[in-house]
């Protein structure tokens, strides 16, 4: 007797069709497995067979044959168990045939069996709706996850025998409903704020058009200044979760492992900080089975690289890419994948190894070679990717004392939800939803400049030795100035703010 049981696997981020074919007849009892499987498939033999008898079903004593289609494609993970015993169950007619069409399962297999939840299910049920399946089963604890995509009924099961009284009656149990709408409404929840900073009123203004805009910020200040406390309630001034983001950055963390408990959609951006020890696979994404980085993981949030100048070379030259075209592109032999990375990169750094050199406080012990050195760890065409270069000087003795709050996030936020409406309205017909986001061409055309900023801006280019992406960049900061201030056109005032973001090039790395 033959058996057809619809189930799924990722690729990166993305689930593509594995289809189950069980077949059943007389013979030795053998159970063979083919189709590539990896060692976690391999052993699932065990656990069904064992998940099976402890469930209270009979386990067929004849030549069992269980093939993964497609054969080519390396089959990885657990997520298996529960479609190849219901395949099993289904060649012994203990689940009816007809049951199985139009469904698509998913699940680990405990010994007692109970249903694990398993990676990727959020990928797994938008391609389930794609492909046209009416109904997807999966565990429990993936169910909310799943019934986030809509349009296809979710079953989420506790045990194999809670799937089997599902299939043999459709009434078994009703389909997993969740409100979207509600997810995205409820408030993010941080537990930092902008009021809580003292001072720092030039470093706030940047990272709010830094936030309007999607730029890409360097931080850099002896320590003690607030550059880890201001990097880190960067995202709590940034625009709520769309319903298009929330379902990227699930799919993320879901794929990776990564999804809290109980959370069926990411409804707060998220934000990253890697130690400076990590290692190039763990920062960009790979591995032998390739795995998002954190650059991913920062997806639509921002990824926080604290003391810049101590990854490895090569962990920061990998970023070049991401950082430019939003995608992380990892090849190995058997395919290649990709992650999307649209992160806000925020990095911060001391001004030399000491960490005083400038300080009005403390006197630097640095020798200038050493400060060469120590900022040449930063690569030029890296450093042309990030927008903003903002000096975050020690605070003054009367600002760190002093008992007024800041201005708080929800303030700020408001406004720079404001500038990103403007930008998304101009944008839309390319597909960007930020300034950021502009090519060069588009720059060009999106950012026109009147005489007299167009000399500034020249002058500005000439003194400081600035690239051609940093006047792109110039541009840019520029025109999220303008977007904040509800201007239609950019005016000389907005570029010569938007050179100030530019201009410590010539300090710290002597351009010019």
């Amino acid at each position: 007797m033959f058996a057809r049981v619809e189930s799924a696997a990722l690729h990166g981020i993305d689930a593509f069709t594995v289809q189950i074919e069980v077949d059943l007849q007389q013979g030795t009892p053998f159970w063979t497995l083919v189709g590539l499987p990896d060692t976690a498939v391999q052993e699932s033999r065990d656990r069904v067979r064992t998940a099976i008898r402890n469930s209270g079903l009979y386990f067929p004593l004849l030549k069992l044959t269980v093939n993964l289609a497609p054969a080519d494609v390396r089959k990885e993970g657990p997520a298996y168990d529960l479609p190849m015993a219901i395949g099993i169950l289904a060649v012994s007619e203990q689940v009816p045939l007809d049951a199985l069409e139009g469904t698509l399962i998913v699940g680990e297999l405990s010994l007692d069996g109970g249903v694990r939840p398993v990676n990727g299910v959020l990928s797994i049920a938008l391609h389930a709706r794609e492909s046209g399946k009416r109904r997807l089963i999966v565990p429990q604890a993936n169910a909310a996850e799943a019934a986030v995509v809509g349009g296809i009924e979710v079953y989420g099961v506790e045990t194999l025998l809670d799937a089997v009284q599902l299939l043999i009656n459709s009434k078994h149990k009703s389909p997993t409903r969740v409100d979207v709408d509600a997810l995205l409404r409820q408030p993010a929840e941080y537990e930092v704020d902008f009021s809580e900073i003292r001072g720092q009123e030039q470093a706030k203004r940047a990272l709010e058009i830094a936030a309007a805009g999607g730029h890409n910020v360097l931080l850099i200040g002896p320590p003690g200044s607030g550059k880890t406390m201001l990097a880190r309630r960067l995202p709590t001034i940034l625009p709520p979760l769309t319903l298009e983001e929330a379902l990227q950055t699930t799919r993320v963390y879901s794929a990776a492992g990564l999804l809290p408990p109980k959370t069926g959609l990411m409804t707060t951006r998220p934000f990253r900080s890697p130690h400076h020890t990590t290692s190039y696979a763990a920062l960009v994404g790979g591995g032998s089975i390739p795995r998002p980085g954190e650059i991913s993981l920062a997806h639509n949030g921002v990824l926080f690289l604290d003391e810049l100048p101590e990854f490895k070379r090569d962990v920061l030259e990998a970023m070049r890419q991401p950082l430019e075209d939003g995608v992380v592109s990892v090849s190995r032999v058997q395919a290649a994948v990709q992650f999307p990375a649209r992160c806000m990169l925020v990095a911060a750094m001391n001004p030399c190894p000491c960490g005083f050199y400038g300080d009005t406080h403390q006197t630097c012990q640095c020798s200038p070679t050493m400060i060469r050195k120590y900022l040449q760890r930063i690569s030029g065409p890296l450093l042309d990717r990030i927008d903003i270069h903002l000096e975050v000087p020690r605070l003054k003795q009367d600002e760190l004392l002093t008992l007024q709050p800041g201005e708080p996030s929800a303030a700020i936020r408001e406004r720079v939800v404001r500038a990103r409406e403007r930008q998304l309205e101009r944008l839309r017909p390319y597909g960007l939803v930020c300034n950021a986001q502009m090519s060069s061409k588009l720059v060009r055309e999106q950012c026109p400049i009147g005489e007299d900023a167009r000399g500034y801006l020249r002058m500005a280019v000439q003194r400081l030795g600035l690239s051609a992406r940093a006047y792109d960049r110039i541009l840019k900061i520029a025109r999220t100035i303008a977007d904040l201030e509800g201007s239609e056109s950019i005016q000389l005032s907005h570029i010569a703010e938007a050179v100030q973001y530019r201009s410590i090039d010539r300090r710290f790395w002597g351009s010019g």
